[in-house]
């Protein structure tokens, strides 16, 4: 079976003069290069696509491929992410993880949050600032928490996103909107343990393959895993399994977001409790960092004994499965 393997190097963003946080949700080399290695040793034949960019350019040319790993998250719009799957779905391509319309959904934080609510999932209580004059309507209680509608990789979020006053609201808010030309998602803060889980497999196939603990360090940015933790983790965040009763009830949610929204192959959500130790869910990744060392999804994978190889076999598998249904996705 010959893959294409489609995805944004940062280092090439950069080369164009992009900003490094412009670039934060975007891959290393040594990412691709594990994952085609990876691929490469679970007998597959690789082809390296690159960004949408070069998919339309090697599709106008006439490559085809059975099946593309896809991991491009892409630069411009609410709906980057499924920018690649929708043109890959327009040539009949089938490839990795979610499709178009799972990673539209799941981009806009909002919209997510609203579908898991009727799921019967707990999540914080929230609001939309599509402007200033929006927050003349919110009667949440502080503190609050804000952070960009449709970002990743914690672009947008750092000390300054915990809120405790009008004062601050409006400020953070202004900063938000200007900077990111998109609405501010504002919701009640979660003071409590936050936990991410990994789930591997498509709908009822689907599995939790664990739990794992983000603890900040002191030295770390303030109330959240922001953007700089992210980038630091080595040096700013302790990761740490979690067991009992707390995991299994991160498991039961995670499974039901993950089936809940169509979501498939693998991926992460990331949970949060409350001031009584109540878990709600805050965020999914449906299309989750591999770099076999410094991404989530793999970090968990390596404490519960599983390899970069068998994740990615895992990931393969789910995908493959679907190539013999009469419709894609389904159960």
């Amino acid at each position: 079976m010959r893959v294409g393997i489609t995805y944004d190097l940062r280092d090439e963003y950069l080369a164009e003069g992009y900003g490094e946080e412009e670039t934060g949700e975007f891959d290393r080399p040594d990412t691709i290069d594990a994952i085609e290695g990876a691929l490469r040793e679970l007998g597959y034949e690789t082809a390296r696509i690159g960004h949408i960019r070069h998919l339309v350019e090697k599709l106008a040319r006439g490559e085809r491929w059975d099946l593309v790993f896809n991991i491009a998250e892409g630069l411009r719009g609410l709906s980057r992410e499924a920018q690649v799957p929708a043109l890959l779905d327009a040539y009949d391509i089938p490839y990795t993880f979610s499709d178009a319309v799972a990673l539209s959904l799941t981009l806009n934080k909002a919209t997510t949050k609203r579908i898991v609510r009727s799921l019967g999932v707990p999540t914080p209580d929230f609001a939309v600032v599509e402007s200033l004059q929006d927050l003349s309507g919110i009667d949440l209680p502080f503190p609050l928490f804000a952070k960009p509608v449709a970002e990743g990789t914690g672009k947008g979020i750092s000390a300054a996103s915990r809120i405790t006053d009008r004062h601050e609201l409006e400020k953070t808010c202004g900063w938000l909107l200007e900077k990111y030309k998109q609405p501010a998602l504002i919701e009640t803060f979660l003071p409590g343990r936050e936990f991410t889980v990994g789930v591997v497999g498509t709908g009822k196939q689907a599995k939790a393959i664990g739990v794992m603990e983000v603890v900040l360090k002191e030295e770390a940015e303030l109330h959240a895993y922001s953007y700089w933790n992210k980038e630091k983790c080595e040096d700013l965040v302790n990761y740490g399994l979690v067991a009992g009763a707390v995991a299994e009830k991160s498991k039961e949610i995670a499974l039901v977001v993950h089936r809940g929204l169509d979501c498939r192959d693998a991926g992460r959500i990331d949970l949060r409790e409350d001031a009584d130790g109540n878990l709600s869910f805050m965020e999914i990744n449906p299309l989750p960092g591999l770099h076999p060392e410094h991404s989530d999804l793999p970090i968990l994978c390596t404490m519960v004994g599983i390899g970069y190889r068998e994740l990615m076999e895992d990931i393969m598998n789910s995908a493959v499965a679907r190539l013999s249904r009469p419709r894609e996705g389904l159960e």
